[in-house]
């Protein structure tokens, strides 16, 4: 019986088969500054082959832009191993990265204004 790749880095309840470090090959931080919050997108250029499952899934992931965040979640990685894949298929031209955007003062004035208006008329 042959089993899917990905599912092979997995063993039911029990987790991840392959610790993190070894997903980083040991790296504990990624050649590229990436913010929890920054849009990740596949550019559509081909990386390098074969791929390891973990950058696989997160190339997969990323046809759709995806913050840094939920990429990790979604690979249930710890951010820092996941910021080190993600740098990874940056630097291959898998993927770019945008840095997530300032918050716009005057918006979040009137945004935090409206959620202490309906937290008073709830209390």
């Amino acid at each position: 019986m042959t089993v899917p790749r990905d599912e092979s880095w997995l063993d039911g309840d029990d987790g991840r088969l392959v610790r993190p470090y070894t997903v980083s090959n040991g790296r504990t931080s990624p050649a590229v500054s990436l913010d929890l919050l920054s849009m990740v997108a596949s550019t559509g250029e081909a990386p390098p082959s074969p791929l390891e499952p973990d950058h696989e899934q997160a190339l997969t992931l990323c046809r759709e832009p995806k913050t840094v965040a939920e990429i990790a979640a979604r690979l249930r990685l710890p951010v820092a191993v996941a910021k080190v894949v993600v740098s990874d298929l940056v630097e291959w031209g898998a993927v770019a990265t945008e840095p997530p955007r300032p918050a716009d003062e005057s918006t979040d004035r009137v945004t935090l204004e409206r959620v202490l208006n309906a937290l008073q008329r709830r209390l």
